[in-house]
């Protein structure tokens, strides 16, 4: 009977893998993350992941943290060979050029976004075809109207038009000038009058251009 892939041959087979993993991709992964990326090439439970995992941290191979319910799972950094100057200077140049190329990226992805910014508020095809057909009804009808009053035969003339204005101008004035004259007598009649000017305009019935929301002309 073949022995199944839980069993302690399956157990030691996974422990080396997972610590040749933790160390050449030198970053923290869970037990879940570590079954999921190992599982279709080496075909591992999870369950004996998760043993390896804490079997590797038991005996100082790796190291363990514990965030919450969750433990992570990396390489131990002393263990690792270090890195020779050339390989440091390597690494650095990596680095900058990588950190050229994000730069590159997030440029490029700040001048996307701006496009789609401007295309999501452009209109569209059928928006700009409604547009233009409202717009066409807007100017059939306004040309519809001109055309009315065109042909229409009761045009003010100049002459009547001056004559309306010169009118308006006369009785503005004459307005102005009963209005400041009526003022000035109330004013006169309040300097003796022993209750206040609300009090008066009550009792004598007079209304004033405010109380019905009149405004005189401005003069021209």
């Amino acid at each position: 009977m073949s022995k199944s892939r839980e069993g302690p041959a399956a157990g030691g087979g996974a422990a080396a893998v997972l610590l040749r993993y933790l160390r050449e991709q030198n970053r923290p992964y869970s037990a879940q993350d570590a079954f999921g990326n190992l599982q279709r090439e080496h075909g591992f439970g999870k369950a004996a992941v998760v043993k390896a995992l804490e079997q590797l941290a038991q005996q100082g191979r790796v190291r363990e943290k514990a965030y919450g319910k969750q433990k992570i799972y990396f390489a131990d950094q002393e263990q690792l060979p270090a890195a020779s100057d050339a390989e440091l200077r390597g690494l650095d140049g990596e680095i900058t050029a990588l950190s050229s190329k994000v730069q590159a990226l997030q440029q490029s992805c700040r001048q996307m976004e701006a496009e789609l910014k401007d295309l999501n508020s452009s209109m569209t095809t059928p928006e700009i075809a409604g547009e233009i057909e409202d717009l066409r009804k807007d100017c059939a009808s306004y040309t519809e109207k001109l055309e009315r009053i065109k042909s229409a035969t009761n045009h003010v003339t100049p002459e009547e038009k001056e004559k309306v204005c010169s009118e308006q101008k006369l009785y503005c004035r004459e307005w102005r000038r009963r209005k400041r004259m009526a003022t000035e007598l109330l004013e006169a009649i309040l300097e003796g009058y022993p209750k206040s000017k609300k009090q008066f305009f009550e009792e004598v019935g007079i209304e004033t251009d405010e109380d019905h929301n009149v405004t005189l002309p401005a003069a021209v």
